[in-house]
């Protein structure tokens, strides 16, 4: 089991998923490029943590597509 993630870190990234929808994939490297283009962070670390977020959220969106489109 993985670590609880805080509450800003979860809702920064929310807000940049659902303002910059097309802007990040299932990739952490390019979606970690895209964070800090899009958002002022000067903590490489926070930074981190909200484009790991963001991964963790497209993956599991691209795989509830797959089991929505297979039903």
């Amino acid at each position: 089991m993985g670590r609880v993630k805080p509450k800003y870190i979860k809702s920064l990234a929310r807000r940049l998923l659902e303002t910059y929808p097309d802007k990040f994939t299932d990739s952490f490297e390019e979606n970690k490029k895209a964070v800090a283009q899009l958002a002022d962070i000067p903590s490489k670390t926070v930074r981190n943590k909200v484009a790991g977020y963001i991964t963790r959220l497209v993956k599991r969106l691209k795989t509830q597509e797959k089991t929505e489109s297979a039903a």
